[in-house]
């Protein structure tokens, strides 16, 4: 029987945050190209309307201005949502730590409860064992003294 599981493998938080700052970065790219062909189609478009003189040569400046304000407010929102995702994955990479730290702590305290019983249960057991030992030894000391000075006599 094959242990691979047929249902598709979770993605983890890191890998859900990098998915979504690359569709923005990707989506970000792609308006960048899109706003920059419309300009260039635009400036093309009004160099050929264009009769050389001076209230004409204002608009394709007027143009490339909007077009330039336009791609610049566009980085800025990206940046925005960026900084945004960040701010929550720190947050949340924060949450996950003090997990962390506290499972860890309880843990060592558990496992420092552990061995103060165990260390107490084996005092409690040696001690028992020497007194049972030392209950043991001392009626055949006095048998075995006694032995010795009945042989002497």
């Amino acid at each position: 029987m094959s242990t691979n599981s047929s249902k598709p493998e979770e993605k983890g938080f890191f890998e859900k945050v990098k998915e979504t700052i690359e569709h923005l970065w990707d989506g970000t790219k792609e308006t960048a190209e899109e706003v920059k062909d419309k300009t260039v189609e635009t400036a093309e478009h009004i160099k050929d309307k264009v009769i050389p003189g001076k209230t004409t040569a204002k608009k394709p400046a007027s143009v490339k201005r909007a077009v330039h304000g336009k791609t610049a407010s566009a980085g800025k929102t990206t940046q925005k949502e960026v900084s945004g995702v960040k701010a929550k994955a720190a947050r949340k990479i924060k949450e996950i730590e003090s997990k962390a730290k506290d499972n860890t702590a309880k843990a060592k305290k558990a496992v420092a409860d552990v061995k103060a019983k165990a260390s107490e249960k084996t005092k409690t057991i040696t001690a028992k064992a020497k007194a049972e030992n030392t209950a043991k030894k001392t009626p055949a000391t006095k048998t075995t003294t006694s032995k010795k000075v009945a042989a002497a006599k």
